[in-house]
């Protein structure tokens, strides 16, 4: 890619592309510069699949799998007790990029940085409710609220973009009660190791982020600053209105970023398929963003039919992708490119999208080294039309263990370098209630699936999508769930 010159007002979400299965991607890229008149244009090259037909059927509405983040109405305004939560999901980060093989996850990222739940005062694992951290600075945004007002939790601001322009110190914690907001914001400022930023739907999936009457973004949340969390929240691009149509959820150019909690949905859907691309989540290194944590995600209904342009969560830097339940992507499920590397993905749900996972480097912005040191375990990698595969330039030293890889059309497994995956389930992972086009399908392990204890211990986050341990006692299964 030629670099571009870009100045503060640039917006520079990812090239999003999904590349070739069957011939070597020669050349993916991607830029996004501002135009005359203020609006963006996003530029990508791609080698696609040889066969381009959609693998995938979306439904119209979104899925709700986690039963307890849809308590939340427009008549709970105000409500800034965090509930919906039913265990800790930020306490432990494997951002350690050296630490492959390290089991224990610990209660800081690499760099010291606390996460959100790590910081609370008290924390119950078995209650829905837990108390808040302890962060120096305070907002609160409700529906209810008012911009002039002074964002406490008594005065709470209205907009999310009210709240971004004061949450601009480290220590902060902008807690947004449920309710329905209008996207298309961009927080700028950053925290310390010590002193992260933190914005909270207090109601797991009960702030809703919608696109604006008149949207002049492409993006629902695009994100900047270092040390910053975003936990809890609906992104919902499901009803665009004027303006530029949403082709990208969250999208996160800074370091140390934890992105979780959250469910992100029908993104992309009414748009071209061109190759501006898009994605649901993305975490870039453009900016020299490193060590990125996406955890515990819901992303579905992503990209229109057939579109390889298109993805789920997309990652060109180092960090993790843990306890995602991805589905019904246009192109890839999970996809590494650009400088991505050193990134651990373990016990996802990858399904009914043309790929489940994509592992390869290209068209770098500050490295050429490829894909490397990429550990990839315990994944359920089922019923796309590619499943777990490697492109462009990968290393030597990247992992896949105890994958369960089934029914995925034109082929499972396809990896470089000699490299060879090991302890690999091939067969169907036998879920509750699957479907490829339900609203609410249930992802989670009937009592007879293959998967349940075959996992490993290796980079497996504490707890699974639900909140449920996993540790030796209960055994580490495949998937985003353990049974």
């Amino acid at each position: 890619m030629k670099k571009l010159v870009t100045f503060a007002s640039d917006l520079r979400l990812n090239a999003l592309l999904c590349c070739s299965a069957t011939v070597l991607l020669t050349a993916c890229g991607g830029g996004l510069t501002d135009t005359a008149n203020g609006q963006r244009a996003q530029t990508a090259a791609i080698t696609t699949s040889v066969d381009e037909s959609a693998a995938n059927s979306a439904a119209e509405t979104p899925n709700t799998v986690d039963a307890t983040a849809a308590q939340a109405t427009e008549a709970a305004t105000g409500n800034f007790e965090l509930v919906g939560y039913d265990a800790n999901p930020l306490a432990a980060s494997n951002t350690d990029a050296t630490a492959q093989d390290s089991a224990a996850a610990p209660a800081t990222a690499a760099d010291g940085a606390p996460h959100l739940l790590a910081t609370m005062t008290s924390v119950s694992t078995t209650s829905s409710m837990m108390s808040t951290p302890t962060t120096s600075y305070n907002y609160y945004v409700s529906p209810t609220g008012s911009d002039s007002a002074a964002g406490t939790k008594t005065a709470p601001f209205k907009t999310l973009a009210r709240a971004a322009q004061v949450a601009t110190r480290a220590g902060t914690t902008v807690w947004v009660a449920p309710g329905t907001y209008a996207g298309g914001i961009k927080t700028t400022a950053s925290g310390t190791s010590s002193a992260r930023i933190y914005w909270v739907s207090t109601t797991k999936w009960g702030a809703k982020i919608v696109p604006p009457a008149s949207s002049s973004n492409n993006n629902a949340w695009d994100n900047r600053g270092n040390y910053v969390s975003i936990v809890g929240f609906n992104i919902d691009g499901t009803n665009s209105g004027s303006g530029t149509k949403w082709t990208h959820g969250i999208y996160t150019g800074g370091s140390y970023t934890m992105i979780s909690d959250n469910h992100i949905h029908h993104i992309a859907q009414a748009v071209s398929c061109t190759s501006a691309g898009g994605s649901a989540i993305g975490v870039d290194s453009y900016y020299n963003g490193v060590l990125g944590d996406v955890v515990s995600n819901v992303v579905n209904d992503i990209g229109p039919s057939g579109c390889s342009y298109v993805q789920g969560i997309y990652v060109s830097t180092s960090g993790t992708i843990k306890n995602n339940l991805v589905y019904r992507v246009a192109g890839a499920a999970i996809h590494l490119w650009h400088d991505a590397t050193n990134v651990k993905i373990t016990n996802n749900t990858a399904t009914t999208s043309s790929f489940g996972v994509v592992v390869g480097g290209g068209d770098f912005y500050h490295s050429t080294a490829g894909a490397n040191n990429v550990f990839v375990a315990n994944n359920i990698v089922y019923d796309n039309k590619y499943g777990i595969s490697e492109q462009g330039k990968t290393g030597t030293a990247n992992q896949y263990k105890n994958n369960l890889v089934y029914k995925n059309t034109t082929y499972n497994i396809s990896l470089r370098n000699g490299l060879v995956a090991t302890a690999t389930v091939s067969s169907d992972p036998l879920l509750k209630a699957y479907s490829r086009t339900a609203t609410t399908p249930d992802f989670h392990l009937s009592t007879s699936s293959p998967a349940i204890g075959r996992g490993i211990a290796t980079n497996a986050y504490p707890s699974d999508l639900d909140g449920k341990a996993r540790n030796s006692t209960t055994g580490y299964d495949i998937g985003a769930y353990q049974h």
